[in-house]
């Protein structure tokens, strides 16, 4: 790789930097190309040498935060403890990265709907069907193992699961993250738990 294209990649890298610091420090809604700049210490023709349009930034963001919960996700898929053990680290996982980030992955999908734009749209629902479809995966081999319920769908377990992350970080924002993700987590974690959990053994006469 020549040194001009390890200096734009490095540029690029800073550019995301510094729109994931103002989106955690201020909200997507106030991230723009002149913030940006200002940010990186660059002008506002050499952030649009890099990329586009904020649009373009806010879906390379949504590529890079897809990528580290599908690598979250493959880590502990394959690691040690059951099924429901292992759903759970995932969630918990997800949640002190949240917390870290103030919500941003989640909140930048968010951004991304209230564009309107279909064509980026289907790009982050493309991306997302990639993190549901392995999170699913690990779903699905949990029932064949018999420790989840028979008969569970497991792309619908998935959705659930990301559908319950994603309201709780919508509450979350809107309460000026003032409560405690986790601990708001847990109950529904619970319900979701119990309700895909194998059933017990009936009783022997």
């Amino acid at each position: 790789m020549s040194q001009h294209r390890r200096s734009s990649a490095v540029r690029k890298r800073e550019i995301l930097d510094a729109a994931r610091k103002l989106i955690i420090r201020k909200g997507s809604e106030h991230l723009t190309v002149r913030a940006m700049a200002r940010e990186v210490g660059l002008t506002e023709a050499a952030i649009y040498r890099h990329f586009r349009s904020k649009r373009e930034v806010l879906l390379f963001l949504v590529d890079d935060i897809l990528d580290t919960l599908v690598a979250e996700v493959e880590r502990v898929s394959s690691g040690p403890g059951g099924t429901l053990e292992r759903i759970g680290r995932i969630q918990e996982d997800h949640l002190s990265e949240i917390e870290q980030r103030r919500g941003m992955a989640f909140l930048v999908i968010a951004e991304i709907l209230s564009f309107g734009d279909r064509r980026l749209n289907r790009e982050v629902h493309d991306k997302l069907a990639v993190y549901l479809e392995r999170l699913g995966r690990l779903v699905a081999d949990g029932a064949a193992r018999g420790e989840i319920r028979e008969g569970t769908d497991p792309q619908a377990v998935a959705i659930l699961l990301f559908s319950m992350i994603q309201g709780l970080v919508t509450l979350w924002a809107l309460d000026d993250y003032r409560f405690n993700l986790s601990a708001g987590y847990r109950p529904l974690w619970e319900i979701c738990r119990r309700a895909i959990a194998p059933e017990p053994p009936e009783d022997l006469p």
